[in-house]
């Protein structure tokens, strides 16, 4: 088994970022999901089941994967005003 974080902030774009994921379907400024499963793709379809997340936007972003066979930090989240 895996934690699968896929994390994602709007903070920092403009219009000059067209081509921005938008991996929740309301509007948003930051998303985070985290699932546990055996591979990515599952852990996607977990969240398939939850229309308000767009799977092909996720697909774009490199979730951090961390592995439960070992003492490991988890995430880090830091917001600077």
């Amino acid at each position: 088994m895996n934690i699968f974080i896929w994390r994602h902030s709007k903070k920092f774009s403009s219009w000059s970022m067209f081509d921005e994921p938008h991996i929740y379907k309301d509007n948003y400024m930051q998303a985070e999901v985290v699932v546990l499963a055996h591979s990515k793709e599952e852990a996607l379809n977990l969240l398939s089941e939850d229309d308000k997340w767009d799977i092909e936007e996720l697909k774009r972003i490199q979730p951090i994967t961390v592995p439960l066979d070992r003492p490991c930090i988890v995430s880090k989240l830091i917001y600077f005003g």
